[in-house]
């Protein structure tokens, strides 16, 4: 049985090279962000969790909503495993997939096909694994013959095509995406949408943070509104109606 517990999370990223006045000045222009505090020897602090607390099981799709800097992107990232809580604890029960930072382990002087096998291993899969689904991955692509040629010459969207062709070649018990892939040409984006929806459905945890709220509710069933760090808990689709209808009122 999948589950992911979170218990009391918190996250302090310290800001050096800045007093603390200086950087008020610059977060005084956002609208959202984490709560800003000082710590011993006059380093500000930027507290992108507070105190967080949930605990999903097996079939919870949660999407996650907030303003740039509300903390939706280090709560995946937590999740993942990649960021380290100062406070509290998380457990993941099921292997986990997070297509969140798709460049990461990507090396420009290495092949494609070396890039599927590095990326491959840093996303948790065997050697094995990795021969067995290279044919796979190399014909979602489409990028033919520029598998053999080293990434640095590749575009934009061509790199994006074979981050994600790879990140999303392994299953999940767990599956975090932050925002929908908006990345090639037309084909390969309805290609792209496919597979991220195949993915979601036979996964038994979708945690999934987007801007686009009507793409949220079609596809999860629980939700958590994030502001300066802190969480308004796990909503229902008519209680987080009424939340955002008191914000807008408010």
């Amino acid at each position: 049985m999948s589950q992911v517990d979170v218990r009391g999370v918190s996250l302090r990223f310290p800001v050096y090279g800045t007093d603390h006045r200086s950087l008020k000045r610059h977060l005084k222009h956002w609208v959202v962000g984490g709560a800003l505090r000082e710590r011993s020897g006059h380093v500000p602090v930027v507290t992108a969790l507070d105190n967080v607390s949930f605990t999903l099981k097996s079939g919870d799709r949660l999407g996650l909503i907030g303003h740039n800097g509300a903390g939706k992107t280090t709560l995946l990232r937590v999740l993942a495993g990649a960021y380290a809580p100062d406070e509290g604890e998380v457990e993941v029960r099921g292997r986990v997939a997070a297509v969140l930072d798709m460049m990461l382990g990507m090396d420009p002087f290495a092949t494609g096909y070396e890039n599927i096998r590095l990326r491959g291993l840093m996303s948790g899969l065997t050697a094995s694994q990795i021969k067995a689904r290279t044919d796979e991955i190399a014909d979602f692509t489409g990028l033919g013959p520029y598998l053999s040629m080293p990434l640095k010459t590749y575009s934009a969207g061509m790199v994006a095509r074979l981050a994600f062709a790879v990140t999303t070649a392994s299953e999940a018990d767990v599956l975090l995406l932050d925002e929908w892939i908006g990345v090639g040409d037309a084909d390969f984006i309805e290609h792209a949408r496919i597979r991220l929806l195949e993915m979601i459905q036979k996964s038994a945890i979708f945690v999934f943070a987007s801007h686009d709220l009507n793409l949220l509710k079609d596809l999860c069933n629980r939700f958590m509104i994030l502001k300066g760090g802190q969480t308004s808990g796990l909503l229902t689709a008519e209680e987080l109606d009424i939340v955002m209808a008191q914000d807008q009122v408010g």
